[in-house]
């Protein structure tokens, strides 16, 4: 029995090798998965949520270039390498964009970086107050691959930064979804009777109820916040996963090996999570992986509606928030590019719940 389904699990993976849209896919989303964990460690703006502010430089085009004169702070930043890797580092330091600069008698004068063509005003720097042997080492010319905000903060950084929510938001949710889900069905579905007719209407309850208007009512609950996004939204995809599962249980547990389960003396909690569950996963891995996808866009536009994550943390929906009005106002790569990153990592699920669904079916050749 376990080499019949190790051969069946063999073959699954050949047919999904062979989806060429599915291996992208795949390897896109772990490609995203790095960037989310790792996202400080790629981000130009290593600070927490990669939330450095210049005014004078905000709105700017993909591939802008200024330069930036950083001073040291006085304050000692005591944070852990852990720390700086996973969560950002504690800026300390002041960084003014400039368009010139002299250094006369151990005194920087600069011009502070002024755009549509205004004058900056000028002003001087003792540079004996900071230790450094070169002065101009305190000056370095930085490029903004995909331009800055309307705060002027580097939206490559921001971008890198709010895929991690995204990213993660698809596998604490589809955790919870699965937990409730495959609990509640599998009740449902082996036990039949009144137990059935009780989770069957709660879940048409709850399936009658907009998702996003149910989200919205969890998430006030809870309050707004990081995790209370998480939560909310994996608590309103159980339902599928539940029907999912009750209907499986219901065709197969009249099979000839439930019942030799049965005649064995078997419990039925083993009778389930033994012998039925393993049998009807297929479906429900397809329908994980739809649920991925639907989650991301689900936490996007609550975060469009203001109660997804909180500023200053970086989200591609409050990305597309702040800037959609830039659309008309001749910028719109402020919006498009977080758009299409939620577009891209949504399809990449969407694809690859696709070659999973061809991959699991035994009837296709």
């Amino acid at each position: 029995m376990s080499q019949n389904s190790s051969s069946l699990s063999q073959l699954a993976l050949q047919k999904f090798k062979h989806n060429f849209w599915g291996v992208f896919s795949f390897w896109f989303i772990v490609f995203v998965g790095i960037v989310s964990v790792f996202a400080y460690v790629f981000a130009p703006d290593d600070s927490k949520n990669a939330n450095q502010m210049h005014l004078a430089i905000h709105s700017k085009k993909p591939g802008f270039k200024v330069q930036i004169l950083t001073l040291p702070a006085s304050i000692e930043n005591n944070q852990s390498f852990v720390d700086k890797l996973f969560f950002g580092n504690n800026n300390t330091e002041t960084e003014i964009p400039i368009s010139t600069y002299q250094i006369k008698n151990n005194t920087l004068f600069y011009t502070e970086y002024a755009s549509d063509g205004l004058e900056g005003a000028v002003k001087e720097l003792d540079l004996s107050n900071y230790a450094t042997d070169n002065p101009v080492n305190l000056i370095e010319e930085r490029t903004f691959l995909f331009g800055t905000d309307k705060y002027g903060r580097d939206l490559l950084s921001r971008v890198l930064v709010g895929a991690r929510i995204s990213f993660f938001i698809g596998f604490v949710a589809v955790f919870i979804s699965l937990v409730i889900g495959i609990f509640m069905g599998s009740i449902a579905g082996y036990f039949g009777g009144k137990v059935d007719a009780f989770i069957m209407w709660i879940i048409n309850v709850t399936w009658s109820i907009p998702t996003l208007l149910l989200v919205i009512a969890i998430t006030l609950a809870l309050g707004k916040g990081f995790w209370q996004v998480f939560i909310a939204v994996g608590l309103t995809m159980w339902v599928e996963v539940a029907r999912v599962v009750r209907g499986q249980i219901i065709s197969v547990k009249e099979m000839q090996y439930v019942t030799a389960a049965r005649a064995l003396g078997f419990n039925d909690f083993r009778i389930i999570t033994k012998h039925i569950l393993p049998n009807i996963m297929a479906p429900v891995i397809v329908i994980s992986a739809a649920n991925f996808a639907a989650a991301i866009l689900i936490e996007s536009g609550l975060s469009f509606l203001g109660i997804g994550a909180q500023p200053p943390m970086a989200s591609w929906g409050a990305m597309i928030k702040d800037h959609y009005n830039y659309i008309i106002l001749g910028k719109p790569y402020l919006a498009l590019i977080p758009g299409l990153c939620i577009m891209s990592l949504v399809m990449a699920f969407m694809l690859i719940g696709n070659a999973l669904r061809d991959a699991l079916d035994v009837k296709s050749g």
